[in-house]
């Protein structure tokens, strides 16, 4: 019996065969204008996204980074909630969809899925993806106004991916409060600015005050140890670039890097990490420096030398967001 298919390569290929119909400029031409539209103010009820061809050119451009995002952070979650399948997902403010495929990369199997969104056209052109995904294939695509007057049925795992950055505070608010209201665990991904990080910290403290823990990235549900205006917490996840990645954005790399900020809270027993990478590793001779969040709701620099053996190797392959210290690893010296 063959093998599943990756849900990323399929993903990869369902997007490929979007832009088939599209003259070359005239995707670029929308995906620069839709960008450009996307860091002005949104109002919650005007969709960007007004056509086939802008949901095309669109989703070509960034599902597979929020795809990869957020799949980064469902990993982290699912490590912490081990032998825990999500049984339902609502994907709030999802649009074509790219967290649906998320979830169905990180826990095998089918479930009832939901996916909300103000405009018809992303959802229309995500139904149409979904079916090259055997777990999609009997997803409910419902236009929805995101905000204030948005209720949710309960279910095991709502997903909230790059919707926060377009809503007014109220209706962030109003969001977080109807996901927490429905759900026994909620992700959330914004992108990997300070005001993204702003934005995961709000939703983080009121899934807190709603009964929830953290799961992931932070090792602890205590308050963020960042100092406000000093510094921001985010991840980063490799992209493979497509050529309308490279026509827009110049280049010739064959990827680059999605940085995102997140938190994934839940209602279930959950282990956090000890301790998370909050940095990119580096390596020097003979050692290696980790910047840690650590579970005593403090961050640390940590130094890893050839003197921690097994530990060492660990640290050498450490990447940015991964816990720390790997389960099998040990040392009889301790860290410095």
């Amino acid at each position: 019996m063959n093998a599943p298919a990756d849900p990323a390569d399929t993903l990869r290929a369902s997007l490929a065969a979007l832009l088939d119909g599209l003259p070359p400029k005239s995707a670029a031409g929308a995906v620069e204008r839709l960008i450009a539209n996307y860091r002005g103010a949104t109002p919650t009820d005007a969709p960007i996204l007004r056509d086939r061809a802008d949901v095309a050119a669109y989703a070509a451009y960034r599902m597979p980074a929020t795809f990869e995002a957020v799949r980064s952070a469902l990993e982290a979650f699912a490590d912490a909630v081990p032998g825990w399948t999500p049984g339902s997902h609502v994907d709030v403010g999802g649009g074509t969809g790219a967290a649906t495929w998320a979830v169905t990369a990180t826990w095998e199997g089918t479930r009832p899925v939901t996916v909300l969104d103000w405009a018809e056209p992303a959802l229309a052109l995500g139904r149409e993806i979904a079916a090259a995904n055997p777990a999609l294939r009997d997803a409910r695509w419902q236009r929805a106004r995101i905000g204030a007057a948005l209720t949710l049925d309960s279910t095991d795992l709502v997903t909230v991916s790059y919707v926060l950055n377009e809503l007014a505070e109220a209706d962030r608010a109003a969001l977080v409060d109807a996901a927490a209201a429905a759900a026994q665990s909620v992700v959330i991904v914004e992108a990997g600015t300070p005001a993204g990080y702003d934005r995961v910290i709000e939703a983080r403290d009121r899934l807190i005050r709603a009964g929830f823990r953290v799961a992931a990235p932070c090792p602890h549900s205590a308050a963020c140890p960042i100092v406000p205006g000093t510094d921001w917490c985010h991840f980063s996840a490799r992209v493979s670039r497509s050529s309308l990645h490279r026509q827009v954005k110049g280049g010739s790399l064959a990827y680059e890097d999605e940085k995102f900020s997140y938190v994934a809270a839940t209602r279930l027993p959950a282990e956090p990490a000890p301790a998370r990478v909050v940095r990119r590793p580096q390596i020097r001779k003979g050692q290696v420096l980790l910047d840690l969040c650590e579970a005593d709701e403090r961050l640390r620099r940590t130094t890893v030398t050839k003197r921690h053996g097994d530990l060492y190797k660990a640290a050498r392959d450490a990447d940015w967001g991964d816990a720390w210290p790997p389960g099998t690893a040990e040392s009889g010296d301790p860290v410095s």
